[in-house]
């Protein structure tokens, strides 16, 4: 995964295109680069699961 790749995940995820979205381990490190820039931030939540696999989705209101 490339950072363009990551901003389309996450465009598509704010844009309610997708209701939600998994990063491996192995492409964590470049999408949260991504992630932690955006103005949204606060509004994505990541849950971890077996093997370093992360699920994001979106949240309408941001978290504190």
């Amino acid at each position: 995964m490339n950072a363009d790749e990551a901003n389309e995940l996450l465009n598509k995820l704010a844009n309610r295109e997708i209701d939600e979205f998994r990063i491996s381990k192995e492409d964590f490190l470049v999408f949260r680069e991504v992630l932690v820039n955006r103005e949204d931030f606060k509004h994505f939540r990541g849950n971890a699961h077996h093997n370093g696999e992360i699920i994001y989705t979106y949240l309408e209101e941001a978290r504190s």
